[in-house]
């Protein structure tokens, strides 16, 4: 029987599969969307990966999934399950391996056609200046010492060596420095990887894009955005150093697992109790590769602040590139919420799913206490983008959390059988698109027919109450890794 059989309709956007329909569940499966997005997971199976998630030991409440949602490694990207920490677990697989991919928008005081006329030389440049694709080495050679250090103190580190702006710093989720941060917890492997990957797109579905606003809600203003306004939007991650953290961790954990005793319904969902050795050492580790992601986020930041002065010959700040938010979408966290009438402790697993919050939680920087925490959502680089703001209904409902893009609806390899990367291209520049991109394979990776339309993900998120629209963008420039 498909699984999708025995979800029952809460609302238009809201499906709950009963925690009856697999031996071992412990909590309901709980999946956002309309009917046409919960299909498409049901026929990419990903709704069974729901189901597996419910099944970890500690898991409070439900597995749940946003719109986006779609197979990955062990729980569906799009995946959101909390555990608590008393007996709960902590699963790499809930995390994934890009620990901390992420996304950030950089805001101009720029209007279109103030732009446009230079937007070629822009992106050859910035095509020339930041290192993207597989393997690629960035401009920053670090020393071992050095890199602990970066991953210990996460971007203010990257700031006092002159990279940067200390205002980015509070428009960064945790400060910029996620905590616990050990660096005594990564491989020699993981270091080795990532030491010259700082500052680098990395391949992928990873992107820097020129956009423009066309259509702002309330509070846009409050956020400094404006109809007309050009923007600037990065999507990449921890590269190697997080990658081979999540590998060595998920070996570390499956040795462990005899001695807990946990039975999973996939080897995949391998973990360990969060208070545990194994548990404990992960999150430093994770930490590590989560201040990694921000420093290499912001490396890229400098490196094209610096290319829109070269072009419009003027200073970044009289362009006015403020970064709005820089947001991770594959993280664990230990955060508070209230669980059956009780605020308790928990560890959020957040896998292609962003974090939602509204302005009165304390996590929450000052200056977005009045609309809440923005949400960059990307879609892919033939249809718009949106920044969306959190909501108390994402608490109650979802732990505040909400979808982190389109999803995938097409793998790569399909992909790739289907599209043609110069084609593409040309496509998308006969469209007025301009694109840059490593190799024509893996342009064709990222073709916009690989993806779920964002505006219907966006607008089930919207209709669910798990963030609200604040802007839509749509490209003028894409560099893909």
């Amino acid at each position: 029987m498909s699984l999708i059989e025995t979800a029952r309709k809460i609302d238009d956007f809201t499906w709950e599969i009963p925690p009856d329909v697999q031996e071992g569940m412990l909590v309901p499966g709980l999946v956002f969307g309309n009917r046409a997005l919960l299909e498409k997971a049901d026929r990419d199976n990903a709704l069974q990966q729901v189901v597996n998630v419910a099944c970890l030991p500690g898991i409070v409440k439900a597995s749940m999934a946003m719109p986006d949602i779609h197979w990955g490694y062990g729980f569906p990207i799009g995946g959101v399950a909390a555990t608590a920490f008393a007996d709960g677990v902590i699963s790499p697989g809930g995390v994934g391996y890009d620990i901390s991919c992420g996304v950030r928008l950089v805001k101009t005081s720029l209007v279109h056609a103030e732009a446009k006329g230079k937007m070629r030389d822009l992106i050859d440049l910035l095509n020339a200046t930041v290192p993207k694709g597989l393997g690629t080495k960035g401009r920053l050679r670090l020393e071992r010492r050095e890199m602990e250090r970066m991953v210990s103190r996460g971007a203010g580190e990257l700031i006092a060596r002159g990279i940067g702006w200390e205002e980015d710093l509070e428009a960064m989720e945790e400060g910029g420095c996620y905590p616990g941060a050990d660096p005594g917890k990564v491989s020699d492997r993981a270091f080795s990887r990532g030491r010259d990957q700082v500052g680098t797109l990395g391949s992928g579905n990873h992107f820097l894009e020129i956009q423009v606003v066309d259509e702002v809600s309330p509070p846009a203003e409050k956020l400094g955005i404006f109809e007309d306004q050009v923007v600037v939007m990065v999507h990449s991650g921890s590269r190697g150093m997080g990658h081979q953290i999540c590998t060595d961790y998920i070996e570390v954990m499956g040795a462990a697992l005899p001695r807990y005793g946990y039975r999973l319904p996939d080897r995949q969902l391998v973990c360990a109790p969060v208070e545990s050795r194994e548990g404990r050492d992960y999150l430093a580790a994770m930490a590590c590769a989560a201040n990694f992601a921000m420093c290499n986020r912001e490396a890229i930041t400098h490196w094209m602040r610096g290319c829109f002065e070269k072009v419009f010959g003027t200073g970044a700040r009289k362009l006015g590139m403020e970064l709005l938010y820089d947001v991770s979408h594959n993280l664990a966290k230990s955060e508070e919420h209230e669980v059956d009438g009780k605020s308790i402790q928990l560890m959020v697993h957040r896998k292609g799913a962003t974090r939602a919050f509204p302005g009165s939680r304390p996590e929450v920087a000052r200056r977005y206490e009045q609309t809440g925490q923005p949400v960059i959502i990307p879609g892919d680089m033939g249809s718009y983008s949106y920044v969306l703001v959190g909501t108390d209904e994402a608490l109650r409902k979802s732990f505040g959390s909400t979808c982190h893009g389109a999803g995938r609806a097409m793998s790569r390899k399909a992909a790739r059988k289907r599209v043609r990367g110069d084609e593409l291209r040309e496509s998308l520049e006969g469209r007025g698109i301009l694109v840059r991109a490593a190799h024509p394979a893996g342009l064709a990776e990222e073709a916009p027919e690989a993806y779920k339309d964002v505006q219907e993900v966006v607008e089930a998120c919207e209709g669910a109450g798990l963030s609200r629209r604040v802007a839509r963008m749509r490209p003028l420039a894409v560099m893909k890794g």
